[in-house]
């Protein structure tokens, strides 16, 4: 049956002088060999070296490829207690980071992952740590069993990262890494796990397998994998770990996952009854060779590259060249070669990783579309007969071969208790996904030109490594663009308590603040958390009111984000009726000068616009996750509110604000407002006997009051108040709200108020009427008659704010007006006051400095709703700096220090 290929969408390893995927590419790029000789921390070489291996206990070897930091964790991180680390298996800790790694650079954030069908299937076949602590039996605890089964390798995994997949370790000797990659695509394929963490490990603290295999006669003198040359005599064994992440292809596309390349198909075998328990059979090579093809749905003559099981055995390697040539020749054209090359001869044979470590390099071979040399090649070895098979030795770095057709490569790999493995693997080439963003032409065209970076630890010097290593990966790669980094660091990574934000425009300019933040300096853009933030602010939406507006407000935002323009755009089509100029027309006019301008400022006009902006907005912050758990509104903006809170649809609302102020435009003018420095009680004073001209139209603060109504009486209040010292300010309106010049307009509005529909709010919603939480008042229209009337009570909404525990508020309208008022109303230093706009700052720049405030003092952000509406792609970027630290045995006994005492 036909199966869709498995994306590797993610990878990660620890090899031999190479800590990642990126540093793995650049050693087989430039033919590096990565082995040393035996560090003195593992084992001391003079008592176990000896050229005569007939002489028991001793190896012919002094050589090997070895990791550093083995002996180091960050057991904080991964939840585990120093106690238990001490006897946990060194494989079970370097397979936590490469599983976090390589999910991170799959830009899978771990938690969504939580509670899936994820499988984890790990070749492991070694446990030299417990050697160590079987040398003493103090050393064993509660722990030793589940820090040295092998099996716990994968199952440490599922459980840290609560995967309800299968989770198995497999053991088939060098095999078990390529045969668990084998497993995880037959578990994908028949839809048992959705997606699955792939690899091996293999970390090499004692001699005395080295020893073993000496005497076996497989370990080569001079401690080199002398893949299909004349002098090959063995391998020369090395430790590391590598990891994949899989995933179904269409799923891969569906996400807009990086993609490094497909596994087409795979197989496995075994050899039976050889010549011996470790010696190789050929037929059985060709027929999973075969196998492996057929389920590809590939012709073996099609292959361009195989990476080979190639240890540089004089016996295994002529046979496996035999079985290779046999198979690749059928359909294949004269003179049309196959590349092969083996990664031991960089790194050597890591035995149970060694299948994986072979695939990552085909898969960055297919990713960057070229095949890296193969080592020590000089003379060919002459059991195998080049002349007659279709193989090249890969000598040089070269392009890939272009052809026709998709590249594609296999890589082998066979235990030697004879399970074999062999995988297919293919280019992408050009799938066509459906990009979240596709739509008209202009759509696709919006672009945001300005970007949040957010960077994340859980601890504060790891946030500081953190900064530092993007500073230097940026440096390093200045062609990365700039929303293709933030668009990673935001959907791709897990969000820690410590925390920082940068608003940026550029690779280059990001670079800069980075750099900057590194020394320490206050840099601009750069916003950081004052504290580790685990508890989740609430968070308070504050509608703006009348005099917030101006021409063009939210323009930049309308001409670059689809949800923002969307919304807009509905309310203008709900507001045909009701508007004599369509409302964008009104907002944005072709021209500055417009006369569209005065139409602004008249209420009938004002009104509806500061709506449908102050709505665009809200609906832009909450398709980035930023959601109010409280709304309040000033005068007009509780009518957004009310409609955020779902006290009416948004139809409703706009009907309601569209006639409230059409017929406030229909009175007469010559009303006015004044803004006062005094008390209520002050006030009330003065106007008292101005009852039926002139009213409090709001009380915005302990010492900020705004009175309302007709001129002449306006004129005499003023000056009795500033007559006692009062200053004033008169406000530039078109009528006198909130006052008894409104009065005519009352009884027509209730006939339109009671056309509504009402529900109780969704979200709880601060009266302007009565300063509390409102109650089943608000679903009447009396309530929004009386609202017209009565004064706007802020100072006590603002009290009321804090009494329940809000101190952390968001102003959505065009001008930052309440943010001001909102300080006045609190103690000093209480409350994050955060604008939408802030003319003339750049829209952009406001939004996503609040954004990123917002996300530092640690909110939750939707950022697969904040990028998409814009093309966007995955990149590498530098993973978690985990904070290692020592974490081993105590081998000494008697004042010697015991073997892999690792100091």
């Amino acid at each position: 049956m036909d199966r869709e290929p498995i994306a590797i969408i993610g990878m990660g390893c620890r090899f031999p002088e190479a800590k990642n995927p990126q540093a793995f590419w650049e050693l087989l790029c430039n033919g590096r060999d990565a082995i040393t000789e035996v560090p003195a921390s593992r084992w001391d070489n003079k008592l176990f070296y000896d050229p005569d291996i007939s002489k028991p206990g001793k190896t012919n070897s002094r050589w090997g490829g070895f990791l550093e930091q083995v002996d180091e964790f960050d057991p904080q991180f991964f939840g585990i207690s120093p106690r238990e680390t001490q006897t946990m298996d060194p494989q079970q800790r370097l397979l936590l980071e490469l599983a976090w790694e390589a999910l991170e650079d799959a830009g899978q954030p771990p938690e969504a992952l939580a509670g899936t069908p994820t499988g984890v299937f790990m070749g492991v076949s070694s446990f030299d740590y417990y050697e160590l602590i079987a040398q003493n039996p103090i050393n064993f605890s509660t722990y030793t069993g589940t820090g040295n089964l092998n099996c716990i390798n994968a199952n440490r995994l599922s459980y840290f990262f609560d995967f309800y997949g299968p989770s198995m370790a497999i053991d088939t000797a060098c095999s078990s890494s390529l045969v668990a990659v084998h497993l995880a695509c037959q578990s994908l394929w028949c839809g048992e796990s959705s997606l699955a963490l792939v690899g091996g490990v293999h970390i090499v603290t004692s001699p005395w397998m080295s020893v073993a295999y000496a005497q076996g006669g497989f370990m080569a003198a001079d401690g080199r994998c002398k893949t299909f040359d004349a002098k090959a005599d063995g391998y020369v064994r090395s430790e590391g770990g590598g990891l994949v992440i899989l995933k179904p292809l269409s799923q891969a596309l569906a996400n807009g996952d990086r993609i490094y390349a497909l596994v087409k198909g795979s197989a496995i075998n075994q050899d039976g009854r050889s010549n011996g328990l470790t010696a190789p059979n050929p037929l059985a090579q060709e027929a999973v060779l075969r196998a492996a093809y057929q389920n590809a749905r590939v012709s073996p003559g099609q292959v361009q590259y195989i990476e080979t099981h190639g240890t540089g055995t004089k016996l295994g390697d002529p046979i496996e060249m035999t079985a290779l040539g046999t198979v690749l020749s059928e359909g294949r054209a004269p003179g049309d070669y196959c590349a092969i090359g083996s990664a031991k001869t960089n790194i050597g044979h890591l035995e149970a990783p060694a299948g994986i470590a072979g695939l990552i390099k085909v898969a960055l071979s297919l990713y960057y579309r070229q095949i890296p040399p193969s080592l020590h090649f000089t003379d060919p070895n002459p059991y195998i007969k080049f002349d007659k098979l279709p193989l090249r030795v890969q000598e040089t770095l070269t392009p890939w071969p272009e052809k026709s057709t998709l590249a594609i490569a296999g890589v082998s790999s066979f235990g030697f208790g004879g399970t074999n493995s062999h995988v297919v693997l293919a280019e992408v080439g050009n799938p066509s996904p459906t990009p979240p963003w596709e739509g008209s032409p202009k759509e696709q065209r919006l672009e945001r030109p300005i970007h949040l970076l957010t960077l994340s630890a859980k601890t504060q010097p790891a946030l500081e490594e953190l900064v530092s290593g993007y500073e230097n990966h940026l440096k390093k790669h200045p062609e990365l663009s700039v929303g293709d980094v933030c668009y990673t660091t935001n959907v791709g990574r897990s969000h820690f308590p410590y925390r920082l934000a940068v608003v940026t425009k550029s690779t280059q300019q990001l670079e800069e603040q980075l750099r900057t933040t590194v020394k320490g300096e206050e840099t601009p853009g750069v916003l950081k958390s004052q504290k580790n933030v685990r508890k989740r602010p609430k968070l308070a939406f504050l509608f703006t009111g009348q005099g917030s507006q101006y021409v063009n407000m939210g323009r930049e935002l309308y001409e670059t984000q689809l949800t923002f323009r969307q919304a807009l755009e509905q309310c203008e089509e709900i507001l045909r009726p009701y508007l004599k100029h369509p409302l964008l027309e009104v907002l944005y006019p072709q021209e500055a000068q417009n006369s569209n301008s005065s139409l602004l400022d008249q209420t009938a006009y004002t009104q509806p616009a500061v709506f449908a902006i102050e709505y665009a907005l809200a609906k832009l912050w909450e398709s980035w996750g930023v959601k109010p758990k409280v709304v309040m509104g000033h005068s007009v903006g509780e009518y957004v509110a009310a409609t955020v809170a779902g006290v009416f649809s948004l139809e409703d609302g706009l009907k309601l604000i569209a006639l409230r102020g059409q017929l406030m435009q229909q009175l007469p003018a010559g009303g006015g407002m004044v803004s006062l420095l005094a008390s209520e009680s002050q006030v009330r004073q003065v106007i008292a006997n101005y009852s039926s001209q002139i009213a409090i139209a709001a009380i915005n603060g302990p010492e900020s009051i705004v009175i309302s109504g007709v001129g002449e009486a306006l004129a005499e209040v003023c000056s009795k108040l500033e007559a006692m010292g009062i200053k004033t300010k008169p406000l530039q309106v078109s009528h006198a709200f909130h006052s008894p010049v409104m009065e005519p307009m009352l009884a027509e509005f209730e006939a339109v108020a009671k056309e509504i529909t009402y529900h109780q709010p969704r979200i709880p919603l601060i009266s302007n009427v009565t300063g509390k939480l409102v109650t089943d008042e608000i679903t009447t229209a009396q309530y929004w008659v009386s609202h017209v009337r009565e004064p706007v009570r802020f100072a006590q909404s603002m009290t009321t704010l804090q009494e329940e525990g809000y101190e952390l508020f968001l102003e959505i309208g065009p001008k930052p007006i309440l943010l001001g008022m909102g300080r006045q109303c609190l103690p000093e230093d209480v409350g994050v006051w955060l604008p939408s706009l802030r003319p003339p700052k750049q829209e952009w720049q406001q939004m996503l400095e609040s954004l990123g405030q917002l996300y530092v003092t640690g909110m939750k952000i939707d950022w697969l709703g904040f990028n998409q509406d814009y093309p966007r792609q995955k990149v590498t970027l530098p993973t978690y700096p985990f904070q290692r630290q020592r974490y081993w045995l105590d081998l000494q006994e008697n004042g010697h220090k015991l073997l892999g005492a690792i100091s």
